[in-house]
């Protein structure tokens, strides 16, 4: 709700109408209600204001997780307060439009409800990775998602795995589990001190003896490969099946030409539900040709079959700022 009547525009529309005001000695404006309006294409697109990465605390660990509706969105108002929150707005309405990554959150918390309605043994890492591993990259055009903020491709440190999909989540096929002791393992291998860790994670009993060389050991949904001066980075994941039994996976990897990938085993055979199974990835760094300015790439590792693709998104750094 502006306090005058007007309209938001993006910064294209913008700097039209800046360029017509500025060349035209007799500008007219006019603001006209066109009502709702349906079937916006392209759609959807990432917010210009949505948290962006990459993860400059842990690099090793994609940030964000995925994308979810948060502009212009009808919701309940309280009638307590005026539509523009002012404590001179006496209005009162049932319904506002509200944007912002506030909104979004409510969205994918009620979907993580959903899901731990629909399977309540799960745990939250089970549900984070049910929702990352099934989100969607591509728009209503069948385009690869865009950047509102300049109109460009986007990519995983802006839509991380990409745009949730509740019907997909729901039967994700595989999922990436996190127990409480590989956390621990995580945070120590972050450089806590071991205080520090038994104030997270509210245990007496920590001593940090096992931890992960690497923080991108962690059984995360995602891959965030920090090359560095290492020209070779290998990670093992385990997969937990929640699909029918005797389901069969094989992988697909789409790389940049940058790296090489290779994964072991390429097929994985789940013979009952909930049944675990690890695989191993490389990640090759291929020798940069003189010149190269090459700071990031992108890429997937999905196992898949007829009924479910378990897509992770991958990024690739070589430098980090």
């Amino acid at each position: 709700s502006h306090l005058l009547p007007a309209v938001a525009v993006g910064r294209k529309t913008g700097d039209l109408i800046r360029k017509y005001a500025q060349s035209n000695p007799n500008p007219t404006a006019k603001l006209v209600f066109g009502g709702t309006v349906l079937n916006v294409r392209p759609s959807p697109v990432v917010a210009a204001f949505s948290s962006r990465g990459p993860n400059m605390v842990t690099p090793q660990i994609l940030k964000p997780d995925v994308i979810g509706p948060g502009v212009n969105i009808l919701a309940a108002w309280s009638e307590a307060i005026g539509p523009t929150g002012l404590v001179k707005d006496t209005r009162k309405t049932k319904f506002n439009i509200v944007s912002g990554t506030s909104m979004s959150c409510p969205h994918i918390s009620g979907l993580a409800a959903l899901l731990k309605a629909a399977h309540p043994d799960w745990s939250p890492s089970a549900i984070k990775s049910a929702l990352i591993t099934t989100a969607y990259t591509r728009d209503n055009t069948n385009s690869s998602l865009r950047d509102a903020a300049d109109g460009s491709l986007s990519n995983p440190w802006v839509h991380g795995a990409g745009h949730v999909d509740p019907p997909k989540a729901l039967s994700p096929g595989l999922i990436y589990d996190i127990t409480t002791k590989q956390y621990i393992s995580f945070l120590c291998s972050l450089g806590y001190t071991i205080d520090q860790v038994k104030t997270i994670v509210k245990r007496p009993n920590i001593t940090c003896s096992k931890r992960f060389k690497d923080p991108g050991e962690l059984n995360y949904p995602s891959f965030s490969v920090l090359f560095g001066d290492k020209r070779v980075v290998r990670y093992t994941r385990e997969l937990t099946n929640v699909g029918p039994a005797q389901s069969i996976y094989k992988v697909a990897v789409d790389a940049p030409s940058s790296v090489r990938i290779s994964v072991r085993p390429r097929t994985l055979v789940f013979r009952h539900v909930g049944e675990k199974k690890t695989y191993t990835v490389s990640f090759v760094a291929k020798r940069k040709r003189r010149g190269s300015t090459v700071r990031s790439e992108y890429g997937s590792i999905v196992w898949g079959n007829a009924q479910h693709q378990v897509k992770s998104p991958l990024t690739f750094s070589w430098t980090f700022l």
